[in-house]
This record gives C-alpha cells, structure tokens and sequence, in this order.
C-alpha cells in the first residue's frame, strides 16, 4: 500500500538532514519551477548538493529509515560529480541528488538559492527564477526538444516572472549552457502569448 505523495514533505525530511550536515543545496526541478512559475505535480524531486565524501556515511544513517540509498551509488555521485537518486519507500517517489560542480553553474545556483517557508519553522532553498529557468532549458535542449511539459514549464517562469526576471543574467549564462537559441525562441514566444 503506498501513501499519499506530498513532495514538499519529502524534499523537507532530505533537505533538513543536508542543513543538520551542513551541506549547502538547492531544489531545482518542477518544486522550484512551480514557485517561479505554475504549480504543477512532479515525477521527482530534484535537488543540488554540495555533498561530498565525507558526508555520505552520516548522511546515508540519517535518511535510511525512509529512503532507499545506493551507498555505491552515492560514492561514485560524489566522485564523478553526477547524480545518484534515493528512493522514498512509503511513497516511491524518486529524489535525484546532482553533486556540485557537474554543471558550469552549480557554485552560483548554491549562492544564489533563495527561501521558501512551507510552514511554520520549514523552509526550503530553491532555485531562484533565472536558475530554475536555465536548468529547464538545458533539461528541454537534453531531451531532444520534445518535453511539452518542460516547454511549459519555461513558458510559465518568464511569464509569471515578468520584468522581474534579470534577462541579462538568464542570456549570459544560457551562452554559457549553449541554449542561447531555445532562451530566445521562449523569450519571443512568451511575449507574444502576453
């Protein structure tokens, strides 16, 4: 029998184990994308950590009582500066921890995570607009093109944002991730759609 999924629960239960480590990170992915953007559900919670090897067998005690853990996996994460995914049991939900330094950007999106209060004493740090932005174009650019839903998701931010999203910030760094071209077509698009 699975629970109800509710994925700020789940970010908060591994984002509090980070802070209790003193590892600095962020949310990306749809939770961030739904605070810059439109809410919507997610398939996964999606979060950057400056964790390193020293941390995972304190941080793989805190979390093994409701989440499945691949220590291996989390090891080669850390070396390889990639991503290696924990499993939430009562729910199934999947979380994918990226390891800082696997992306040109990570050191700012770790400087530049804002708060968010999920309720009382909770808070999350999130993506500001322009980073959750960058990632969903870099993510739509991976993917082929194809995502309407990350297409959506990329809509929604410069709308929703609006002359509050730094452009100049947003166009520096997607020359940086090469996705200069798809920044501007859903910068042209957005305004157009008003």
């Amino acid at each position: 029998m699975t629970h109800p999924i509710d994925p700020i629960a789940i970010a908060l239960a591994v984002t509090e184990v980070f802070d209790s480590l003193g590892i600095v990170h962020t949310i990306g992915g749809s939770i961030a994308s739904s605070f810059a953007g439109e809410p919507r559900s997610t398939a996964d919670i999606d979060i950057i950590a400056a964790i390193e090897e020293a941390h995972i067998p304190a941080f793989v005690s805190a979390v093994a009582t409701d989440f499945y853990v691949d220590d291996a996996a989390l090891r080669r994460a850390v070396r390889e500066r990639t991503s290696a995914n924990l499993i939430h049991q009562a729910t199934q939900l999947k979380v994918d921890v990226f390891v800082a330094g696997g992306t040109p950007l990570d050191a700012q999106q770790l400087a530049r995570r804002q708060e968010v209060r999920v309720g009382p004493g909770r808070i999350l740090y999130v993506h500001p607009p322009e980073d959750i932005l960058l990632q969903k174009l870099r993510w739509y650019v991976k993917g082929g093109k194809t995502s309407d839903r990350q297409w959506r998701d990329i809509l929604a931010i410069i709308r929703v944002q609006g002359p509050r999203l730094d452009r100049e910030y947003v166009r520096t760094n997607a020359a940086i991730l090469g996705v200069a071209d798809v920044l501007a077509r859903a910068l042209n698009e957005a305004s157009s759609q008003g």
